[in-house]
């Protein structure tokens, strides 16, 4: 049975404004490739709104494979240190949705983007018998622009998150720097770069 936050979630992606969703369905994947910061999220996940006061900024470097997946490797926070992982997601057929519901990513989908400097991203989730959605903020710097923390805070609200379910990660870049090594930012994206992305340390 569907509850009120699932339905309002499909309700605003079914009637995101069809300017909108054309302009994202004629991107490049590629575009999205590189280095990124994940400056706020919004989650419905248990525990959430307990812990967001001791969440710490995350990174997530993204990689196309030869088989076009998209893979991701992030790193985080966890309870004994810094925890890496990477995660596989195969492209649906609408455009920017990919998925991999063997790990439980039921949709990884960008919402919006200038891919010079920031992206939102929605996720469904299910782990277990716990299915829950997140909104997170990606930027390409330790800093978020206005532009995006608006839209983050505007597509949260929209998606039906309460205040309590947002944070604004602290900022403790000890874990994002494990795989985003700043001083080597610029050799890793380049803005209307579609060529082969390196990893750190490759």
């Amino acid at each position: 049975r569907m509850g009120v936050a699932q339905l309002t979630i499909l309700l605003a992606l079914v009637f995101m404004p069809r300017a909108q969703a054309a302009w994202l369905g004629r991107l490049d994947p590629n575009q999205l490739l590189g280095p990124w910061f994940v400056l706020a999220v919004a989650s419905r996940e248990k525990g959430f709104v307990l812990e967001r006061d001791m969440r710490t900024a995350e990174a997530v470097v993204v990689t196309l494979t030869a088989e076009s997946k998209l893979e991701l490797l992030s790193s985080r926070q966890g309870l004994e240190g810094c925890i890496q992982s990477v995660m596989h997601l195969q492209r649906q057929d609408s455009g920017w949705v990919f998925q991999n519901p063997s790990l439980g990513v039921l949709e990884y989908r960008v919402l919006g983007t200038n891919f010079r400097d920031y992206a939102i991203v929605f996720t469904q989730l299910e782990f277990g018998d716990e299915a829950f959605n997140t909104v997170q903020l990606y930027s390409r710097t330790e800093m978020a622009s206005e532009e995006a923390m608006r839209l983050f805070t505007k597509w949260s609200k929209d998606l039906g998150f309460w205040p309590q379910q947002q944070a604004q990660l602290r900022r403790d870049f000890s874990c994002a720097h494990r795989i985003l090594q700043v001083n080597r930012l610029p050799l890793l994206y380049r803005p209307g770069s579609l060529g082969e992305e390196r990893r750190p340390g490759a």
